[in-house]
């Protein structure tokens, strides 16, 4: 029997090994799998304290915006653990030091900062009621468990609602990676894909590689393949060349924010995928929970777009690809105008243009935004 043929009636969602966790009380630790070794090797960090889970942010070791978001979570109670706590002054100063020290840790994903607020304010509340640091460190802990149990089913809600609108046969494109690697749970865009297989449908995947990191070729593939999914990595530059010849019926992209009006920041090359589906009448879905929707942005020109190191571009995993002394330009992500997505699949359903008006509606509805 083959590999591959093994693994069939696996729970694809549960095929690869969690991301994050956390392990033992509020003296434990964070489980963290570093995603800047696969494919080649499976390790897991035990992160105690706080900059080492800035550092996990920043390098790429934890990455996709809820992942991110949980991370952060869990940074918080590590990084107010290491600090005094015995006076009002001392806890006011040290959730401060705690909490901007995770928000710079990286620009676009608006879960990190929705996580720290949230986290922030039930910190302050549980200060208020001058509870003993340990008890206090507890509760905190409770709510980023909680935050990570929120985020497993917010995966599985838009797995199984964008999991209804693949047909059985389709090929669908995405671009890097959205998926268990990405998330607390079994991701966004690829949950969508994990859902409609575990329905019963035949669904075929192609991964962009997602240059210059490779997530879609390093992650996607591996996480995809690891789940007994047909999976095929293509060029970059092969996306126009699928969809003109047929091969592709739909794109599934997941989001690092999504503004006000609908316009969306993901990992840089989406926008082109978007407007190369538009050309060829091909739905361009984008896959996210209501946490990843930003009513504080009003648009895509107000995202910050994260530029990253030249030497992603120059030396790629340590092998020069470019003559030195020349310029690089590397952005992180991209915004993709709203005109160009079809809809977006939520944890409440598919929703549609007008995206103003209805997106204001799913972050009333939700609660995820206070």
């Amino acid at each position: 029997m083959s590999e591959r043929a093994s693994r069939k009636g696996r729970d694809p969602g549960s095929a690869v090994p969690g991301t994050l966790r956390w392990v033992g009380g509020p003296g434990g630790y964070l489980s963290l799998l570093d995603q800047t070794l696969l494919p080649g090797r499976v390790k897991f960090l035990r992160i105690r304290n706080m900059p080492v889970v800035i550092d996990a942010i920043q390098r790429l070791a934890v990455r996709g915006a809820p992942a991110i978001g949980v991370a952060a979570a869990y940074g918080m109670v590590l990084g107010l653990r290491e600090e005094k706590l015995a006076t009002p002054a001392a806890f006011k100063r040290s959730l401060a030091k705690v909490k901007k020290g995770l928000a710079e840790s990286r620009p676009t994903a608006v879960n990190l900062f929705w996580s720290l607020e949230r986290m922030s304010a039930r910190a302050e509340e549980l200060a208020a009621r001058k509870l003993a640091p340990r008890d206090l460190l507890k509760a905190l802990l409770q709510e980023a468990l909680e935050i990570h149990e929120e985020d497993r089913s917010l995966c599985r809600a838009i797995g199984e609602h964008g999991g209804r609108l693949l047909r059985s046969g389709w090929s669908v494109l995405t671009h890097c990676n959205a998926g268990s690697l990405a998330t607390g749970g079994m991701g966004t865009a690829l949950a969508v894909i994990y859902c409609a297989v575990q329905g019963g449908k035949k669904i075929r995947v192609y991964a962009d590689e997602t240059r210059p990191l490779l997530q879609g070729a390093r992650l996607t593939s591996w996480e995809l393949n690891e789940a007994g999914i047909e999976v095929t990595v293509a060029c970059d530059n092969a996306a126009a060349s699928l969809m003109g010849s047929g091969q592709v019926q739909c794109v599934v992209v997941g989001a690092d924010r999504i503004a006000a009006n609908g316009d969306v920041a993901n990992k840089i090359g989406t926008y082109g995928v978007a407007v190369l589906a538009r050309e060829h009448g091909i739905p361009f879905y984008v896959a996210a929970p209501s946490t990843t929707f930003d009513p504080h942005t009003a648009s895509g020109e107000e995202i910050p777009i994260e530029q990253r190191e030249a030497a992603e571009v120059a030396e790629p995993f340590g092998s020069r690809s470019m003559p030195r002394g020349v310029g690089v330009y590397n952005p992180a992500f991209d915004v993709t105008p709203a005109r160009y997505v079809t809809g977006f699949i939520t944890e409440q359903g598919l929703l549609e243009a007008p995206y103003k008006r209805n997106i204001a509606r799913l972050i009333r509805t939700s609660g995820t935004h206070g």
